[in-house]
């Protein structure tokens, strides 16, 4: 394997960076104590391309290779996870899905306006009775007596962008219990009896828009299914294999964040008359979070080369979403304690790091989740039964 980035990827890498020091990084504290994050950053955002990686220029993107998606996750997630999330679930979770499973009509309506950040869109999979067991959802569709249309009714909690998408892809029950019995349904969030209320008062990514959604009796045309009838948890779990990528790929640059926020502290905090660098055990903390950022990379960027191959790589996405979400939690708090009391104040950013890594090790599958799949995969045997 080549670890070297191209021309292209390092020159984005580049780009990325200046733009979102200049842009996200000077007013994350801001967007942090308010609980939102300024919208007005979604279109720069898509100016510079962040929502059109991988998506073919024909539907409004900018192409790519996954390496490159990673990369500029890795640089948001440095800069600012709320606004990771933003990009992430709208074009990495919602716009995938439509390219890979969208009719053309669907794809002509819904993938220019994501791939520019003009639209945003959510991923409605998670209820309050169903988080990791999502193949027991209770989100029903039916059809209308005519038979043409489907009408939605449910819940769903917990939902990235929630209150700022415009599209909703909403996964229901059309069938009969399990896995077998839900279909994906592609929801424009102004239709009548959709209704969204976002949650506040949560630990980290308070940014972000999170959002619970409430329909009744939602209406959608026939080709507003997203693949076949019966086909939604497989979608939702195709999907949720890569977002894993681009979750570990965030983390990394939470890891990143750590270590160079440590550093450039370490080597100003004086104490004892010399720079608390000079110290053994702060060079320890330092050390592991350098070890640990580089391990984590490797292993985004091993299932992203998969990805890009066509080869199988669900294995390699839990894994490295488990390691980077995990090590991610490990150096914020290492971080914390190179700082000290300071770091326990939101005057620096390593207290936010910490609030955000948090959340990786849950959503788009728990840690303990990951594990199962990692170890079904090495022993063939499913831990569910």
């Amino acid at each position: 394997m080549d670890f070297a980035l191209t021309e292209d990827q390092r020159q984005f890498k580049a780009l990325a960076r200046d733009f979102l020091e200049a842009e996200v990084v000077p007013s994350r504290a801001v967007w942090d104590r308010r609980e939102a994050v300024d919208t007005a950053i979604v279109p720069k955002l898509g100016d510079l391309g962040f929502f059109g990686l991988t998506i073919p220029e024909e539907y409004g993107g900018i192409g790519g290779d996954y390496i490159t998606y990673c990369i500029g996750m890795e640089e948001l997630g440095r800069a600012d996870s709320s606004v990771r999330g933003i990009v992430s679930v709208s074009m990495g979770l919602v716009g995938k899905v439509l390219l890979s499973h969208g009719t053309h009509a669907q794809k002509q309506e819904w993938l220019p306006p994501i791939a520019t950040g003009r639209a945003l869109a959510c991923f409605g999979l998670t209820e309050p009775e169903t988080g990791s067991d999502a193949g027991n959802l209770r989100t029903k569709a039916v059809r209308d007596s005519a038979g043409s249309d489907w009408l939605i009714s449910g819940q769903k909690v917990f939902i990235t962008n929630g209150t700022w998408a415009d599209l909703a892809l909403i996964f229901a029950r059309t069938g009969g219990p399990g896995p077998k019995g839900i279909s994906a349904f592609l929801v424009p969030t102004d239709a009548p009896g959709f209704e969204r209320r976002e949650i506040k008062g949560k630990l980290g990514l308070r940014g972000q828009a999170t959002a619970e959604l409430f329909l009744d009796n939602v209406r959608v045309p026939a080709e507003a299914m997203l693949g076949a009838e019966g086909e939604g948890y497989r979608i939702a779990m195709h999907s949720l294999d890569k977002g894993r990528v681009s979750v570990g790929a965030g983390c990394v640059g939470i890891l990143q964040a750590c270590l160079e926020a440590s550093v450039t502290y370490a080597r100003e905090r004086t104490q004892f008359g010399r720079p608390i660098a000079s110290f053994q055990l702060v060079q320890e903390m330092i050390a592991d979070m350098s070890v640990e950022t580089d391990g984590a990379r490797l292993l985004v960027w091993k299932a992203a080369s998969l990805i890009e191959a066509g080869k199988p790589f669900k294995a390699e996405a839990s894994k490295a979403k488990l390691y980077a979400s995990e090590a991610a939690v490990r150096a914020a708090n290492q971080a914390i304690q190179v700082f000290g009391g300071a770091g326990y104040i939101d005057e620096y950013p390593v207290q936010k790091f910490m609030r955000d890594a948090r959340v990786m090790t849950l959503y788009e599958g728990t840690t303990q989740i990951q594990k199962l799949l990692i170890g079904r995969a090495e022993t063939g045997v499913n831990a569910f039964l």
